[in-house]
């Protein structure tokens, strides 16, 4: 798992270093990994370092003495560096001193023939965003056109929530040192580098997953097992005016696994059609012995699909609801007040506000911590970033899509029968949550890609296609 860490956490395990070392070694050691970085970027789109020409941004504190020595490192390799102070008096020290011995030059506006920026104005104690001045100087670097390498994190976004009060910074490229923060998940940091600077950080409790974590925990059958010890996952879902949304569903059941999938509705004949591997009845209470429950999607509000929802939470199974199914829920939250199995919330930012009865806002992990806390249930709130939390002390998951091709009908039907095969299989909830929304993004992303050479729009039945695909990727 990827691991994210609160600027605290990533200031106190740099204290004994800082002790420990001589002054200023710590921010030339970043400084050196930073330099390192931009040096690959601008052999990859320049062919060289010597004879190139860069900028750097610099602001008062360690985040410009960061900027200062880099641009340092990077002029001892034959680059042309300048840097353009926004507080003179307030620069690094030791860092400008370098710079102008390396031959840097002070400069008051970007020298045009610039073809790199490095960010160098803020870092991550800072808050707020862009002060007019830099708002200028970056305003023009983008009209301009020149790349940008962000200093830990773009000028102007939060370190915790990645949300932008005001103006910030446009970054192609965002170099961090030590560990990564819940910023380079959140806000827009373009491509993101960490840079190790031998940090002795402990376990984090905001994660991300990673392909070897799909490889390792996605459940395959074992030499002894059959049909029904890999999970049966039952789907209640769909309606007269919504088959589509069971087909969807139970097929992302049935790609996601290789158990078995019950369905129970009024799409029952629909199912079958698309799915003859599934067993299906329209009625709820002949579905048959499951492992776990994916109730709401298309379902509808009335009398029915309440009752699906009441019989779904009754149960001592795992229960995933998704949309009808929250609906319901945010009239009735008791429904989920004292069940001790695991339930998982999927709800988008709209179903979020009916639930918690306030919009997420910009602290989205604060927001679903908060409402999975209130109801004792796990959350995952959908986005470009999808966030699942647990309830209690439990851990956060962060998962950037990267695209926004699963930004389309009918795609969290598929994430909820992807969830619901897992729960099914036995995996813990937020586990099960974020390693779907995981495998989901990038079957989004293969589907618009395929066949390529260029993505094109895409639609849920072909990220269900791809779910397959994309697991054997991992």
């Amino acid at each position: 798992m990827r691991h994210y860490y609160s600027a605290n956490a990533i200031r106190d395990a740099e204290a004994p270093l800082l002790e420990s070392l001589p002054d200023g070694a710590l921010m030339r050691r970043a400084a050196y990994g930073l330099a390192t970085v931009i040096g690959r970027e601008l052999v990859c789109r320049t062919g060289g370092v010597a004879g190139r020409s860069i900028c750097a941004v610099v602001g008062s504190g360690d985040n410009g003495g960061d900027a200062l020595w880099a641009a340092t490192f990077l002029r001892r390799r034959g680059a042309s560096a300048s840097a353009l102070l926004l507080n003179p008096d307030r620069a690094h020290p030791a860092g400008l001193a370098a710079f102008r011995r390396a031959g840097g030059r002070v400069v008051e506006t970007v020298p045009a023939a610039t073809e790199l920026v490095i960010d160098g104005v803020v870092g991550i104690s800072g808050s707020g965003g862009l002060r007019p001045d830099a708002e200028a100087v970056f305003a023009g670097v983008a009209d301009a056109g020149i790349p940008v390498v962000a200093v830990d994190l773009p000028s102007g976004l939060d370190v915790a929530t990645g949300a932008a009060d005001g103006p910030y910074v446009r970054a192609d490229l965002t170099v961090t040192f030590g560990g990564l923060k819940p910023v380079h998940a959140l806000g827009e940091c373009g491509r993101v580098e960490l840079v190790d600077i031998g940090l002795d950080l402990p376990p984090s409790d905001v994660l991300g997953v990673e392909p070897a974590d799909v490889s390792h925990r996605w459940p395959r059958p074992g030499a002894k097992d059959d049909k029904y010890t890999q999970g049966v996952t039952g789907i209640l879902a769909g309606s007269s005016t919504y088959p589509g949304a069971a087909i969807l569903c139970t097929g992302a059941a049935v790609a996601a696994t290789s158990g078995m999938v019950r369905y129970a509705g009024s799409a029952a004949d629909q199912v079958v059609a698309h799915w003859p591997e599934v067993i299906a009845t329209p009625e709820v209470h002949s579905a048959g012995r499951v492992q776990a429950w994916v109730v709401g999607p298309g379902l509808g509000t009335d009398e029915t699909g309440a009752a699906a929802l009441c019989f779904a939470l009754e149960t001592d199974l795992p229960v995933l609801v998704d949309a009808d199914g929250l609906t319901l829920l945010a009239a009735h939250p008791e429904l989920v007040a004292n069940r001790r199995a695991p339930t998982v919330l999927t709800p988008h930012a709209g179903e979020f506000k009916r639930l918690a009865g306030s919009a997420p806002g910009d602290d989205r992990v604060g927001a679903a911590r908060r409402l999975a806390d209130q109801l004792g249930v796990t959350v995952l709130l959908k986005g470009n970033v999808t966030v699942v939390a647990d309830p209690g002390a439990g851990v956060v998951y962060l998962n950037p899509a990267g695209q926004s091709w699963a930004a389309t009908a009918g795609s969290g039907d598929v994430l909820s029968g992807m969830i619901g095969a897992l729960l099914a299989a036995g995996l813990p909830a937020g586990e099960a949550a974020a390693l779907a929304a995981f495998v989901h993004a990038h079957a989004a992303n293969a589907s618009a890609a395929d066949p390529g050479p260029h993505p094109a729009p895409t639609s849920a039945s072909r990220i269900l296609a791809h779910i397959r695909t994309a697991l054997a990727g991992f």
